[in-house]
């Protein structure tokens, strides 16, 4: 089952049937049913534990990596490095532009804890932090000060979305702004995000694809 908001680029509410348990031959579940089957995972931690094993991973894998002054790991925000769950559930999973910003603008996301592993162990490796969102450039100062109060302190920069940009897809956009960094200097290590295209396009030698069963981004 799929909702669209009916503008580009837009957040698209998922309930897919694998998820469900459902194959193509069997009973789907009925929305209810779905949405159900989310607040299960998400409230017994067993989302939360998925993202910690891919952390762990990374951790493991890289624990002896040695990194130059210009490596850099690039991370999304929402649903990466900041949590909307609580939000989306009171909001019925779906999207209301009014109340989302209003949401962001009282900086109150928690930190997906997983991540936040991540992040400091990269800023303990020695490597720049830039965040990439698709939130726009009037929310730039409300999602620093969330990103702040949860522990993500050491950052190069966050890259908010300008009036300029809104018609590019996230895949688009994002790409756009990876391209930007390099020619800066920066050397992308790696790239982490909730969606497919929060890490397509290029300029980075690395991804790693975060679960997200609340919604799909283009």
């Amino acid at each position: 089952m799929k909702y669209f908001k009916n503008f580009k680029g837009a957040i698209v509410i998922l309930f897919v049937a694998y998820f469900s348990g459902c194959s193509s031959s069997e009973k789907i579940c009925s929305l209810p049913e779905c949405k159900q089957k989310i607040i299960n995972y998400y409230e017994s931690g067993a989302f939360y534990e998925e993202i910690n094993k891919i952390t762990d991973k990374e951790l493991n894998d890289y624990k002896n990596i040695s990194l130059k002054e210009n490596d850099c790991v690039v991370f999304d925000i929402d649903e990466t490095a900041l949590d909307n769950y609580i939000h989306i559930k009171n909001n019925d999973f779906g999207y209301d532009p009014e109340k989302w910003k209003k949401w962001v603008l009282q900086a109150e996301a928690p930190a997906i804890n997983g991540v936040k592993r991540m992040y400091d162990f990269y800023i303990e490796k020695g490597a720049k932090i830039v965040f990439i969102t698709g939130r726009k450039y009037d929310e730039y100062e409300a999602t620093k000060q969330n990103l702040i109060k949860v522990g993500y302190v050491k950052f190069d920069t966050i890259i908010t979305r300008n009036l300029n940009e809104k018609e590019f897809t996230a895949a688009e956009y994002k790409s756009l702004k990876r391209k930007e960094l390099t020619e800066k200097g920066y050397n992308i290590i790696l790239n982490v995000g909730d969606q497919y295209s929060d890490l397509e396009g290029g300029n980075s030698q690395r991804q790693i694809k975060l679960p997200n069963y609340l919604y799909y981004i283009k």
